[in-house]
Formats: structure tokens, C-alpha cells, sequence
């Protein structure tokens, strides 16, 4: 691996970045990180990570924005709160990695042909339109969005297992009040 040295300047950091993190995570005590390592040293995808968890909360903390919101570490994150529950200073490390996800999405610093912001999106979207998610259509849409139509083809033996057996139906899922859940989003969206 090369190692890729650059030097920042502090009116390169994003003094607001931290304070952005801890409102969309709801981790508020983000700040009182010790670095002590145990996040790391507790997930178990930190050795296919670039930057290990600790490295990202630093960055947070200090600002480095595009550097945290730019690692290959935030898609990887499982979602398996080992690093949360022992962590000594009770942070929501996973809050803070779904968090920096929904702003790397936002600001569309993913990388290219990456599955997973596509997956979001087109997920959100469905919920948003049918209140329902319908993993057929959901499926249909991630591979076709990301650019690969192969990946569907060599998926369809098992979708069409699943749909066999009932799993997976080709009718697009909705609830009925879907005008209701469409206000209630657009309120939710005023209110924020």
C-alpha cells in the first residue's frame, strides 16, 4: 500500500464539520473521543479498512471533512455496534459512520460505480412513492443504475428460485394511505 503524505493547513478544515456530524448522528458527546482505540480494535472489518474508525472520529474532530467523507472506511462499517457498546466514552461510533454515509450521498463524494448510495437512494425513493419497499424493483434498480447489467443477469437464477418459492413477488408492494404518507413526509421536511 503507498502511503500518500499531504500536508493541511488549518484554513483548510472545516471548522463546522463536527458540530454537522453530532446533529445528524445524534452523537453528541462525539467530542469526547480519548483515541483510545477500541473501536478499532473491536470491528471486525478494520482490516479491509483504509482509515480504521478511530482514524475517522479524529478526522471529524478536527475537521477533515473530505478525507473522512472520501474513506472507503464509512461503506464498510457492518452496522454490528461492537465498536459502540465498548467503547470507554459510550460514543455511537455507528451513528457517526451512518451519518458521514448520508453526507458523503449528499454531497456525492462516493466512489464511482459503488453499490451501496445507489442502493439507498433508490430504496428511499421507493419507501418515499409506495411506503413499501418491493426487493424486486428494489434490485432491478440498483443494478441497472449501476451500470451493471451483468451483475443482474447472474443474479436471476436465484431471484427466479425466490420468486418460485414465494419469496420474491413480481407485483410492486404499496400501502394504501400512500397520499397520507406523502404529507406526512412533506411536513417532516418543512419542519427540518
Amino acid at each position: 500500500m503507498d502511503i500518500h503524505r499531504q500536508v493541511k493547513y488549518e484554513e483548510e478544515l472545516d471548522k463546522t464539520f463536527l458540530e454537522e456530524i453530532k446533529v445528524l448522528s445524534g452523537a453528541e458527546d462525539l467530542d469526547r473521543c480519548i483515541q483510545c482505540g477500541t473501536c478499532s480494535s473491536s470491528c471486525p472489518m478494520s482490516i479491509y479498512m483504509d482509515s480504521p474508525p478511530r482514524k475517522i472520529i479524529a478526522q471529524v474532530k478536527n475537521g477533515f471533512k473530505e478525507e473522512a467523507l472520501r474513506s472507503f472506511t464509512i461503506w464498510l462499517c457492518s452496522s454490528c455496534y461492537t465498536c459502540q457498546v465498548r467503547c470507554p466514552a459510550k460514543i455511537e461510533i455507528t451513528e457517526v459512520m451512518y451519518a458521514l454515509k448520508r453526507k458523503a450521498i449528499e454531497e456525492k463524494v462516493y466512489p464511482q460505480k459503488f453499490p451501496i448510495p445507489v442502493l439507498d437512494k433508490e430504496m428511499t425513493n421507493l419507501i418515499k412513492n409506495y411506503g413499501r419497499n418491493s426487493e424486486l424493483w428494489l434490485i432491478l434498480r440498483l443494478y441497472l443504475k449501476s451500470r451493471n447489467p451483468i451483475g443482474l443477469l447472474k443474479m436471476a437464477p436465484l431471484g427466479l428460485k425466490l420468486m418460485k418459492t414465494g419469496r420474491m413477488s413480481l407485483k410492486r408492494e404499496a400501502i394504501k394511505e400512500r397520499k397520507q404518507l406523502k404529507d406526512l413526509l412533506k411536513f417532516l421536511k418543512e419542519a427540518t
